[in-house]
């Protein structure tokens, strides 16, 4: 054996304090190599960049009343935190089916599940959206589950991985699909979107104040990165405090976002079928992060109760309480609304 062969090898260097390479730049983004700045991150009220810290958790499971044996759907799988404390609580016997229509992250959260020691039996990745909740039990000769939850929105991986174009922070192509292989890009979308759409757009996706005036500036261009439509959204706003400027590119990303993947679309669809979806007695968790959804839910739960297909709604929106708002700054958006469906009246 050579001497070159007896050597340890080298730890592979990290390239300073600001490399250029995502992987680089984010330690966090491999938890077991770099703990401690993990920790650090946590600890400063920050989420770990490409982690995903479930929201609202305690409270989900409880108002999913899970028992074992209980079977069930998380319609919006994610990166799967929510769906490995669920079927904790339904083992054994349970079985929790996850929808997601990203085929960049789903199999990475079948993996996850599998290695959790969750088989076939207990869990299945099902490609698709929560939109088509009502086809995945049916194609299953399910006629109801005991329990539906939906995390809306986007995940953490999605948001923190430059190369699907949700985030404003690094450059990235202006992409924002949650399936790549469907539809148009966010690029694509705004190159060809008329003003007065894109301006109703920001209106019902993000509540924009000055939709008009950036629709006017934006509709019709094409950008070539992420970096590029959010600086000329700041140029089109710079009568606004520097606050206020960050805030108006956040809202325009989200209003694209939600066009691009025709979010409000399948939120709407996934609501009518859902009374349906559920057994006498099964429960539904909605979790919302902003207000287009929040009204969407509201009112389609007060729907359900006032036409007698829910016995009993929350009455309110649940939110994040002081701690885990500072643990986790993603969860201060979030509301959770749940549902009861009715059960048979006996004689």
């Amino acid at each position: 054996m050579s001497d070159t062969e007896d050597r340890p090898k080298r730890r592979p260097r990290y390239s300073g304090r600001n490399p250029r390479r995502f992987g680089e730049k984010y330690k966090e983004l491999d938890p077991t190599k770099h703990p401690e700045t993990v920790a650090k991150v946590l600890a400063s009220g920050k989420t770990p960049a490409g982690s995903h810290v479930p929201v609202l958790i305690g409270e989900c499971l409880a108002a999913l009343d899970l028992r074992a044996g209980d079977i069930g759907v998380d319609a919006t799988l994610g990166y799967g935190g929510h769906a490995a404390r669920i079927l904790e609580k339904i083992r054994p016997g349970g079985k929790l089916l996850g929808l997601d229509v990203d085929p960049v992250e789903q199999p990475k959260t079948a993996a996850r599940m599998r290695a959790l020691g969750f088989d076939d039996s207990a869990f299945e990745a099902v490609r698709s959206n929560h939109a088509g909740l009502a086809k995945v039990l049916g194609a299953r000769g399910l006629d109801g589950v005991d329990f539906v939850l939906a995390d809306l929105g986007c995940s953490s991986m999605q948001f923190d991985d430059p190369a699907r174009g949700f985030s404003f922070k690094v450059a990235g192509p202006l992409d924002m699909r949650m399936n790549p292989g469907r539809g148009v890009s966010a690029a694509a979308w705004l190159a060809m979107v008329p003003p007065d759409k894109l301006a109703l757009a920001l209106h019902e996706h993000a509540d924009e104040p000055q939709a008009e005036d950036l629709a006017a500036a934006l509709a019709g261009r094409e950008f070539s990165n992420t970096l590029a439509l959010a600086d000329a959204v700041r140029k089109a706003v710079t009568n606004l405090e520097a606050d206020a400027v960050e805030l108006t590119v956040r809202r325009v990303f989200q209003a694209v976002r939600i066009a691009v993947n025709e979010e409000f679309t399948a939120l709407d669809a996934f609501l009518r079928v859902l009374p349906g979806c559920l057994k006498p007695g099964g429960r539904a968790v909605i979790l919302t992060f902003h207000s287009g959804e929040d009204r969407r839910v509201k009112k389609a739960f007060q729907a359900g109760l006032r036409g007698g297909v829910y016995a009993r709604i929350s009455e309110g929106v649940i939110t994040a309480g002081p701690e885990e708002r500072r643990l986790n700054p993603r969860s201060c958006p979030a509301k959770l609304r749940w549902a009861i469906a009715k059960e048979p009246q006996t004689s």
